[in-house]
């Protein structure tokens, strides 16, 4: 029997996502992103639901598009009703829910994984989380709203150094850049998260929802040109996957080797 690619769990009105393909470190294929968003979306749609925690099966978060099968056909699915770039020019992993989207990141989240996290309400990391934008060095175009998502977060300077050096945040790089809200011991995240989204829940369901929507409005209101930008931008650049393959290795051992020397 082949197991699911995202696992879900419920409880105390929080539901938890897990990606689940640990042998490629989550990476992102069609069926794991059509099911991220159908977990993603049930949850919004089930009234005994008040926040999402999403995170990853050990050792990783999410390492990104998945090359080998990048070309795949893509599944036919209606606009809106799975991923995908949407008229407005935004890429969505997740669908828009009146609920927070709590991102624990437990390990790497590079490239596309990186996208994801930062389409989530806000960031909880463990201290293993690694995070970095590795599109150049991949020879690929980012499509997903890293450009947006970085800027918005961490401020343009540091978002164009990171996507152009391709370099690795420790998770207490990331909190210092407040790309991340809290980082905490490993063994912790999942509690901490669960937590945390527990007590969002103590308020006033109704003043919530219209707050996340206020500021849901703000975060989109001068990210739609931006994301229409990226996309035009992404859909225009074809190296073909041969390139992206060729440098993967080393893009990993890069990473690699600058943890471990900032972690001497």
């Amino acid at each position: 029997m082949t197991e699911p690619v995202v696992t879900v769990e419920h409880a105390d009105g929080v539901t938890t996502v897990t990606l689940h393909r640990p042998a490629v470190r989550n990476a992102l294929d069609r069926a794991l992103m059509d099911a991220v968003w159908d977990a993603v979306a049930a949850a919004g749609a089930n009234p005994d639901v008040g926040a999402v925690v999403l995170t990853g099966a050990d050792p990783a978060f999410c390492a990104g598009i998945d090359i080998a099968a990048a070309s795949a056909p893509a599944s036919v699915r209606s606009p809106g009703s799975g991923p995908g770039r949407g008229p407005d020019g935004l890429f969505r992993f997740l669908p828009v829910i009146d609920k927070p989207v709590i991102g624990a990141i437990n390990g790497a989240c590079v490239a596309g994984g990186l996208e994801l996290a930062l389409q989530c309400t806000f960031l909880i990391a463990s201290e293993r989380a690694r995070f970095a934008d590795t599109h150049a060095r991949m020879g690929m175009m980012p499509g997903g709203g890293v450009t947006v998502g970085l800027t918005r977060t961490v401020g343009w300077r540091r978002a164009v150094e990171l996507s152009l050096t391709g370099d690795f945040l420790t998770a207490d790089d990331a909190l210092a850049y407040g790309l991340v809200n809290h980082v905490v011991p490993h063994d912790h995240l999942l509690p901490f998260t669960r937590s945390l989204a527990a007590d969002l829940l103590t308020g006033d369901s109704e003043a919530r929802t219209r707050l996340l929507r206020h500021y849901r409005a703000l975060a989109e209101e001068d990210a739609r040109r931006a994301q229409l930008l990226e996309g035009v931008m992404a859909e225009t650049w074809s190296p073909g996957t041969a390139r992206m393959a060729e440098y993967g290795a080393r893009v990993i051992e890069r990473g690699r080797e600058q943890m471990r020397e900032r972690l001497r």
